[in-house]
């Protein structure tokens, strides 16, 4: 499994960015997927997922502002980011979760990075 980050730089505080993660190897569809971040000095927080079936959850740093969505025929996550403020600064990295029962395990895109001036 490969797992292909894109989409950051930099954005005016206020601005938006779409971030997209390309995915290849088995079937995505079947795949838990989502967005984490990391901030210099912080933790790796989980930003949003998307499971299977479309269900959708956010951090609540981020619900209201943020999107995630994923595009099943071209094999593509997206994370629509509005509102951005200078906390959302970071490393995004995308990872795919396949299903239990299929015994494979979770993979991680490269990450792309977010700054985001005030």
């Amino acid at each position: 499994v490969q797992l292909q980050a894109s989409g950051g730089g930099l954005v005016q505080a206020g601005g938006s960015l779409t971030l997209s993660c390309t995915y290849s190897g088995t079937i995505f569809s079947i795949n838990h997927m989502g967005w984490y971040r990391q901030a210099p000095g912080n933790q790796r927080e989980q930003v949003a997922s998307i499971s299977a079936g479309g269900s959708t959850n956010y951090a609540d740093t981020v619900k209201g502002r943020f999107t995630i969505s994923r595009d099943n025929a071209k094999n593509t996550l997206y994370l629509q980011m509005n509102s951005l403020k200078p906390e959302d600064r970071g490393v995004y990295y995308c990872y795919s979760e396949p299903p239990a029962r299929s015994g494979l395990v979770a993979s991680w895109g490269q990450g792309t990075q977010v700054t985001v001036s005030s």
